[in-house]
């Protein structure tokens, strides 16, 4: 699955996700906290996967299946794993610009040591870049990144790629209880953080079923501590700890919205009420994804989540 949403999105306002990782889900880390799952293909090498003039078509026609109201703001490329894995995501970036659309990556940034890598996500218009810990402890606890990675190395890149990106640079800081939340982990990646300039820092908290059923978010007074913390350092500083909303975009068919979304977002089940409504279809439709073992159901903070499973 390709293409999902537009789904309401917290950094983007509306985004169309683009998904560039052939399932099932490659990455370089295999973080506790994950929404999509456990890493079953872990990998730190760049390989050539979709096409991207095969990205670009299929971005292209789904566009024009979705109304005016629901137009995106950004094409986003997040994937059910790392997108910078994409030997191609350069051209792709390109090509999906020719849309009139500006383009977005969310990445791990665990690649962004390689001078490749980098050169690749200068063609985007906005780059999240994910940074935990500083702490190569904490890193590995949280992050579970690929045997050969080198977190000295992943910082010095992303110090490189942020004093020579011309786009909107962002960072993610994922805060875990008991993984990287301590006032001193805090400090440091807040430290780090500042020195990047970046447009905006996002701490946020895990909102949808992690991958290890321990994981928890902190607490609220933890959040305002590494909130004041950050803004100590200088940093334009914003929580992400809401939820994002039901709004999503949809196509009239109401089973591959649902396969498409789930597989990169896990859909809430106040989200998928709406969307079934907008498709015009019936709760039929989900409980046969179930039953055919593409969708499982999950709960997480006293909501149920469905998220796309790849067992058939």
């Amino acid at each position: 699955m390709i293409i999902f949403g537009p789904v309401p999105s917290r950094r983007l306002i509306t985004s169309l996700g683009i998904n560039n990782i052939l399932p099932p889900k490659q990455c370089s880390y295999s973080c506790v906290y994950c929404q999509v799952g456990e890493t079953s293909n872990k990998s730190m090498f760049r390989t050539e996967l979709y096409k991207p003039q095969h990205i670009y078509e299929k971005v292209k026609s789904h566009l024009k299946k979705i109304d005016l109201t629901h137009r995106p703001k950004y094409l986003t490329i997040v994937a059910n794993g790392e997108p910078t894995l994409d030997i191609n995501l350069g051209t792709l970036i390109r090509q999906l610009q020719q849309l009139g659309l500006p383009v977005a990556v969310i990445t791990n940034a665990s690649l962004l040591d390689k001078e490749h890598t980098r050169n690749d996500l200068y063609n985007a218009d906005w780059v999240s870049v994910k940074i935990d810990s500083v702490n190569e402890a904490s890193w590995k606890k949280i992050n579970r990144p690929y045997i050969w990675l080198n977190l000295d190395a992943i910082l010095e890149g992303i110090k490189i790629f942020s004093n020579d990106y011309k786009g909107i640079l962002n960072t993610e800081t994922m805060l875990v209880e008991g993984y990287n939340d301590s006032i001193s982990d805090i400090q440091n990646t807040a430290k780090f953080i500042s020195g990047l300039k970046p447009n905006k820092a996002y701490i946020s908290i895990p909102t949808r079923p992690p991958v290890e059923k321990g994981v928890k978010p902190v607490s609220e007074a933890r959040i305002a501590e590494a909130w004041q913390i950050f803004k100590n350092h200088n940093i334009n500083v914003e929580t992400l700890t809401g939820f994002e909303g039901t709004d999503t975009g949809y196509t009239g068919d109401a089973q591959a919205d649902i396969l498409t979304i789930s597989s990169v977002h896990p859909l809430r089940e106040d989200t998928i009420d709406e969307l079934l409504e907008k498709d015009s279809a019936d709760h039929s439709v989900l409980e046969q994804l179930i039953q055919n073992g593409k969708i499982k159901k999950s709960s997480f903070n006293g909501f149920n989540y469905y998220t796309r499973t790849y067992n058939t």
